[in-house]
């Protein structure tokens, strides 16, 4: 059963784009890698997993290549991590995407892909953001990305989808171990950072198989 990673630099994390799907280098070096050893290391061959994070993207970015890198591929499951940038791109450069267009363009990706692919089970990931190099000297204005996370979370419930929480986890750990071992910039993950998705990840699509009776 096929399981595509939508997102961006977040999900990409370097991942080679030319070698075949079962190369392990195809994961990239963040969540998506972590999450492909623990669910072959429970499930062996059941799933196969593919990146499909493209570094830089914003909402609308993903809904333009959604059908060359998702719906072609006719998966079985979708999860979707996307919204840093949508704010960043706005603070760095005025090519961000304001929330109400965020809002309607999230809305638009998901109904298309539930017209292409009715029975495709759906993930919702929340964005985040902690204080680090990239983030501090911006980060009160950086804090909207809490309004695009609120989003994410009304459609879950919307459409009835498996809504993964990360920032109050993020948050949490933080208070333990420090932004810079979590988001080495603010924003990208580190190893641990990476875990730290993938596990929620993990937990979410434990919940989004018991919730939809499949597999």
């Amino acid at each position: 059963m096929k399981i595509v990673l939508l997102g961006d630099s977040i999900t990409d994390m370097s991942r080679n784009r030319e070698l075949p799907e079962e190369f392990p280098t195809t994961k990239g070096m963040g969540y998506p890698f972590i999450v492909t050893s623990k669910l072959y290391e429970q499930y062996a061959t059941k799933y196969q997993v593919i990146n499909r994070g493209i570094s830089g993207d914003r909402i609308v970015d993903v809904y333009a290549r959604i059908k060359k890198d998702c719906w072609n591929l006719q998966p079985d499951f979708i999860s979707v991590l996307i919204g840093v940038n949508d704010v960043w791109h706005e603070l760095e450069n005025k090519n961000g995407v304001e929330l109400d267009r965020f809002e309607n363009v999230y809305s638009m990706l998901i109904e298309d892909t539930l017209k292409s692919l009715p029975n495709v089970k759906i993930m919702l990931l929340e964005p985040f953001v902690l204080e680090g190099s990239a983030t501090t000297e911006k980060f009160d204005r950086f804090l909207i990305v809490k309004e695009y996370a609120k989003v994410v979370k009304k459609l879950a419930d919307k459409y009835g989808f498996t809504f993964v929480p990360l920032q109050d986890r993020f948050d949490d750990e933080c208070k333990k171990v420090g932004a810079s071992n979590l988001l080495y910039d603010g924003v990208h993950p580190t190893v641990q950072g990476a875990t730290v998705i993938a596990n929620e990840w993990l937990k979410g699509f434990e919940k989004l198989k018991k919730d939809e009776k499949v597999c």
